[in-house]
């Protein structure tokens, strides 16, 4: 077992309305023990409460934030304005041009101030992400993470030859 002891990742989304595609992450995290929280604040309706809570998270014991917006999604940008820490965002689909303007404002950041960017509602993505960003100091973590995607590929093989067999009787 490592010494150093995972942080734990942030979960922001710019409105409760989120929640059904960042539930998919909160599922990850818990997959891999990551320990999380999950708040809602807005870029910009409470930008101080953002700017505050990114400002303070990495003594707070969080090592990556998860950023979730649709419309506008300024939200990823501005916690990243604030911290050091890696910022991943995910843009959500509304009912505005189907997420690709979310996507464009969370991917579309200036030189210094980066945002790691999944699809739209990559929910799933985002949390892995950050799995793997605090896994490179965390061995346990990155055990977890190899045995995933050992069996992701074993599956893949298994449908492979399932998919050969079925051939052979068409």
């Amino acid at each position: 077992m490592s010494e150093y002891v995972s942080k734990k990742v942030a979960i922001i989304m710019g409105s409760d309305s989120d929640l059904p595609v960042v539930k998919a992450a909160v599922a990850e995290l818990k997959r891999f023990g990551v320990g999380f929280e999950i708040h809602v604040m807005s870029a910009h309706r409470t930008p101080e409460a953002a700017a505050e809570f990114s400002r303070n998270a990495r003594a707070n014991g969080f090592g990556a934030v998860i950023a979730a917006a649709g419309k506008a999604a300024h939200l990823a940008g501005a916690l990243a304005a604030n911290t050091s820490l890696p910022v991943i965002g995910i843009p959500i689909k509304s009912s505005t041009l189907d997420g690709l303007d979310a996507l464009l404002a969370t991917v579309q950041m200036p030189k210094g101030v980066p945002v790691a960017t999944v699809a739209i509602d990559g929910a799933a993505n985002a949390a892995l992400l950050a799995t793997q960003m605090l896994a490179v100091y965390d061995e346990d973590l990155a055990r977890k993470l190899d045995a995933y995607k050992a069996q992701m590929s074993e599956e893949v093989i298994r449908k492979d030859a399932a998919l050969q067999e079925q051939l052979e009787t068409l």
